[in-house]
């Protein structure tokens, strides 16, 4: 039997609507999570149609960041690395809308993002360090767009943050109010001004993406063999402090 998608598209005026649709974990980078996004990124560059991308999600939880449930967990940070290379060289943008909770690599993918607006009800946190691993990865995106003296405390802490905080250090643009006028702002544009405009600012990204990727992909798997990361992740799966949390 076929399993249902996990990323859902529709066109809404030259706009496509992608929404993460997997409920069961919580919109987790799960490795079918990773393909199915990268799947439609690729379809809509090839869409003449699509003036721009827009990535939603259900539930409470835009994304939880890595599915450690999935045995092919370790192989996720190569894929999101490639997303992310997909996402920066789209010559379409890539706005996010965030009504939940976006949690470690959830938040490289946020990132990526051209534009990204959030509610109120949104919370964000790195907690990658409490896990035994670290935002290798996610980092990339993350510091190409944000505050690095408020994320290095982010990084390290794995405390929440709200909206406002995620807005001031330069993780979300602005808050979802100012949805409707940036999508009629890039269907007002041209695809050719658009995708001009979209290959200079995402430059910074693009430079640290080739520069750090392979490094930061191989971080990422020689964390997840450790035996602090399979301490942590059996701890956060049995819901319990791990051994060193004082």
């Amino acid at each position: 039997m076929a399993t249902a998608p996990l990323v859902h598209r529709h066109l809404d005026r030259g706009i496509a609507v992608l929404t993460l649709d997997s409920p069961h974990n919580r919109n987790a980078l799960s490795a079918d999570l990773l393909d199915g996004l990268a799947a439609e990124v690729e379809r809509a560059g090839e869409d003449d149609g699509v003036r721009a991308v827009l990535l939603t999600h259900t539930g409470t939880t835009f994304c939880s960041g890595a599915d450690l449930k999935d045995r092919r967990v370790r192989q996720g940070p190569r894929q999101l690395a490639d997303l992310m290379r997909r996402m920066a060289t789209l010559k379409k943008p890539v706005v996010a809308q965030v009504r939940g909770h976006v949690r470690a690599g959830g938040l490289g993918l946020l990132a990526a993002c051209d534009i990204a607006v959030a509610t109120a009800g949104a919370d964000y946190a790195f907690t990658e360090s409490r896990l035994g691993l670290a935002p290798a990865v996610a980092s990339m995106p993350v510091l190409a767009a944000g505050d690095q003296r408020a994320l290095a405390r982010y990084f390290l802490t794995g405390e929440r943050f709200d909206t406002a905080e995620a807005i001031r250090i330069g993780l979300v643009t602005a808050w979802e109010d100012a949805l409707d006028g940036i999508l009629a702002g890039l269907r007002a544009a041209s695809p050719q001004g658009l995708a001009a405009t979209k290959e200079l600012t995402a430059a910074a990204l693009l430079k640290r993406l080739d520069a750090d990727a392979p490094t930061m992909a191989h971080l990422s798997h020689r964390l997840f063999e450790s035996a602090d990361a399979a301490e942590g992740m059996r701890a956060f799966l049995e819901r319990r402090d791990p051994p060193w949390a004082l």
